[in-house]
Parts: C-alpha cells; sequence; structure tokens
C-alpha cells in the first residue's frame, strides 16, 4: 500500500511539474482569456437575460388564462346564491375560469418584439466588442513578453562580451602590457551589464505576470512560446485611413450596436404613441359555486309536477355546481381622450432619446475615425522608427567590429570601446523596440479592417 502510495504521489507531482512547465501560444492565450475572463462570462449571462425579455415579448400576444377557488365562511344574515336572504350560519365555495386576450393596442405588442429582439442583437455586438478588446490586451501583452525575452539576449550578448573584456585586461595587466585600471575599467562595465541583466529579467517577469494574471492564472511556472517575427519586408498595407474607416463602420461591432441603438430608439417612439390609439380586448370566462348551511342537509325545495306539492331533493356539492355553472363573454374598448398630457411628454422623452442615439453613433464614427487616423499614424511612425533602426544596427555592427579590432590590437583604448558597444546596444534595442511597436500597430489596423488578430 505504501508503495502504490509513493507512486500515485510521484505521478500527480509529474503532472504537477508537466503543467507547471506548459509554455502558451498565442492562440492558447487567446481562446483561454475567451473562454475565461470574468467579464465576458457577466456578458454572456446579461445576453442571457435579454433573452428572456423575447420569450416576454412574444407571451403578449397570447391569452392569458387563470382559474380561482375560495372558501368563506358567512354568520348570521346574508344573501345566498340563490339571491334568497337567510338567517343562519353558512360555508360556500366559489370556482372560476377566466381568460383575456389583446386584439389591438396600437401596435405596442409587436413594437415590442421587434425592440427585444434589436437588444438581443446588440447584446451579442456588445459581447463580440469586449472580446475583441479581450484579444487586443492579450496581443499586446503577448508581444511585450516577447519583446522583454529579446532584450534578455541583449543583455546576456554584451555579459558575455563584458565577460571576456575583463578576461582579456587581467591577461594584460598579469603580461604588463596594460595598467590595472583597464581593468577596474572592463570589471565596472561588466557590473553595470549584469545590472542591466537583471532589469531586463525583471522585466520579463512583470511581463509574464501582467499575462497571466489578464489570464487569470497562476504565473508559477508561467511562460509562453516563442515567436520569429519575419518583417523583413516591413511596409504598411493601406495608403491611407479612408479605406480602413470604410471596412470598419460596416463590421466593427461598436458601431453596429450604435446603429441598433438608434433604430430601438425610433421603436420608442412608435411605442409611446400607441397610447393615442384605442386598445380592445377579448374575455371571457366561467364561474360556479356551492353553499352548505351549517347543521343542515344539502337539499332544496321543488314542486312535485305530479302533485303540485312541494318537495325536497338532494343538492348536493356536485349538483350545486352544475346548476350554478355560469359562462360570460364580451369585448372591452378604451379610448384616450385626456390623460393630462402624459402620452405626450413621453412621446417628446423618446423623440429626444432618439435625437441622442442619432448623437452617440455620429461620435462613435468620429471616435473610430480618430482612433484608426491616430492608429495608421502611429503604424507609419513606427515603421519609420523601425527602418531606420534597422539602418543604425548595421551601422553600429561595422563600428563595433572595427573598435573591436582596434581595441584588441591596442590602437584603442577600453573607454572609447565601451562607447561604440554602448551604442550598439542601444541601436540593438531600439530595433527590437521598433519592431515589437511596429507589429503592434499592424495588428491593429488589420483589427480595424477586420482581418483575424494573429501573428504569422
Amino acid at each position: 500500500m505504501r508503495t502504490k502510495f509513493v507512486s500515485v504521489l510521484a505521478l500527480l507531482f509529474l503532472i504537477n511539474v508537466n503543467a507547471q512547465k506548459k509554455t502558451w501560444t498565442l492562440q492558447e492565450c487567446v481562446n483561454y482569456a475567451l473562454d475565461n475572463n470574468i467579464s465576458i462570462k457577466q456578458q454572456e449571462l446579461n445576453t442571457k437575460l435579454v433573452e428572456q425579455n423575447i420569450t416576454s415579448a412574444k407571451g403578449n400576444f397570447y391569452p392569458s388564462l387563470n382559474a380561482s377557488a375560495s372558501q368563506s365562511y358567512n354568520f348570521g344574515s346574508f344573501i345566498d346564491i340563490d339571491g334568497g336572504r337567510i338567517s343562519r350560519d353558512s360555508r360556500s365555495n366559489n370556482f372560476g375560469l377566466n381568460t383575456g386576450v389583446t386584439l389591438f393596442n396600437g401596435f405596442r405588442n409587436r413594437n415590442n418584439l421587434q425592440q427585444a429582439k434589436k437588444e438581443l442583437e446588440a447584446a451579442g455586438f456588445d459581447l463580440q466588442e469586449n472580446k475583441n478588446n479581450i484579444m487586443l490586451f492579450v496581443v499586446n501583452s503577448y508581444l511585450n513578453v516577447l519583446l522583454a525575452k529579446e532584450n534578455i539576449i541583449i543583455a546576456q550578448d554584451q555579459v558575455e562580451i563584458s565577460k571576456n573584456q575583463v578576461q582579456k585586461s587581467k591577461d594584460l595587466v598579469a603580461a604588463g602590457s596594460s595598467a590595472k585600471a583597464a581593468l577596474l575599467e572592463s570589471e565596472a562595465s561588466k557590473a553595470s551589464n549584469d545590472e542591466k541583466l537583471t532589469n531586463a529579467q525583471n522585466s520579463l517577469d512583470l511581463a509574464l505576470l501582467n499575462l497571466s494574471q489578464l489570464l487569470h492564472i497562476t504565473n508559477k511556472g508561467f511562460d509562453v512560446e516563442d515567436v520569429k517575427l519575419n518583417i523583413n519586408s516591413a511596409s504598411l498595407i493601406y495608403n491611407d485611413t479612408d479605406a480602413i474607416f470604410n471596412k470598419a463602420e460596416t463590421i466593427l461591432p461598436e458601431i453596429q450596436s450604435a446603429e441598433i441603438a438608434v433604430d430601438n430608439a425610433a421603436l420608442s417612439v412608435a411605442i409611446a404613441k400607441a397610447s393615442y390609439y384605442p386598445s380592445l380586448t377579448f374575455g371571457a370566462g366561467l364561474g360556479t359555486g356551492y353553499q352548505h348551511s351549517q347543521g343542515q342537509k344539502d337539499v332544496r325545495v321543488i314542486i312535485d309536477p305530479n302533485t303540485n306539492l312541494p318537495v325536497t331533493i338532494p343538492n348536493g356539492f356536485s349538483q350545486q355546481l352544475s346548476d350554478n355553472l355560469g359562462y360570460n363573454l364580451g369585448f372591452s374598448l378604451s379610448i384616450p381622450i385626456f390623460n393630462r398630457f402624459q402620452t405626450k411628454v413621453n412621446v417628446n422623452r423618446t423623440k429626444i432619446n432618439q435625437d441622442k442615439a442619432d448623437l452617440q453613433l455620429l461620435d462613435k464614427k468620429l471616435k473610430l475615425r480618430e482612433s484608426i487616423e491616430k492608429a495608421y499614424a502611429d503604424a507609419k511612425a513606427s515603421l519609420n522608427q523601425y527602418v531606420a533602426a534597422k539602418k543604425s544596427l548595421d551601422a553600429q555592427n561595422e563600428s563595433f567590429k572595427n573598435a573591436q579590432e582596434s581595441y584588441n590590437s591596442g590602437v584603442m583604448n577600453f573607454f572609447d570601446f565601451d562607447q561604440v558597444r554602448n551604442r550598439l546596444v542601444g541601436a540593438k534595442s531600439s530595433m527590437v523596440n521598433a519592431k515589437y511597436n511596429f507589429v503592434f500597430r499592424t495588428k491593429l489596423l488589420e483589427y480595424y479592417y477586420g482581418i483575424p488578430i494573429v501573428i504569422e
């Protein structure tokens, strides 16, 4: 038993270790966020609530049906179910079944149903907008992790170079070919590069933490899969913002939701105006009752047709229910004449809300154009930055090669060589930052154009 218990613990430990060492792809991060994000789940529940409004609106077209039953006790003098006054204690039962249906109410029911359907459609667009925002957050956070990893590689390269320089300086000092000051400078440079590596590692840890918190998972053992970004032929796929905006305003859920809000505002006006129209309803019902005098038998007096004399016959529960059964049906017409200007005020309010909905749609379109223009300008600027950083990196690489040869041959001192190396590090960092900035800005433009958010 102990061996089996140890084996189970070992298996669970291996499963846990494997789970902690899992590296997440971008698609896995996006899918997990969409499946587990709390705000998305809340919005999905809100959508289900809106679905119930459609069922409720459809129910207004159906007739209602209600049953009733009562039992009461009467003491002293009262009017019985036959219309006569009696002076004895009794108990009675009454049963009824009633139905009613609205035949016309100014098309209010029809407009309420259409409005409920549009609200459900708008809720779907709002949910999709939230999902899109979550996807953009995940992509940006994922790219920040990749950026931090590349910065670590740059910092590690510089640490390695510093190590070689320290060793070379030690050898030169030991051979008497160099002053000890050069060794101290190289060691100070290595310490500075060690610090930069630590800072780069801290930045990676924070980037991983931010992404894991966005996914609502623990950051213990959390890591992402490296993605090779190939942007050698970097360029903008659009010449201006008009094409992007014209496409975006037809496909983005936030615009479609605002358009539905305009339609719903118009329906609200029609619903308010329905109070000007007469309403017609139809109703029907049936009812019966039973009455029993306390201490008396359930009988009633009738005239015997053969003898013309009064006789008593049984008048029990079922007999009374059958004899007292009655039916009713009828129409009810309500014509509004004056209701203290309440209908007029309600119509005016809905018209004002309709104007507000029109302005909100216009405002969203204006803000969308502004966002697209800013994203386009940012993408264009990041492209120029990337091209410039690439040229600068190429030049700094050549300069570093020449400086290294000069330093190794003793022509260049350590201070000047370290300055060249620092410029190379700066060029590499600028290049990496420009690359990821350009990738995200491009993805943002693609999102506006309706292209799925993926990294090739």
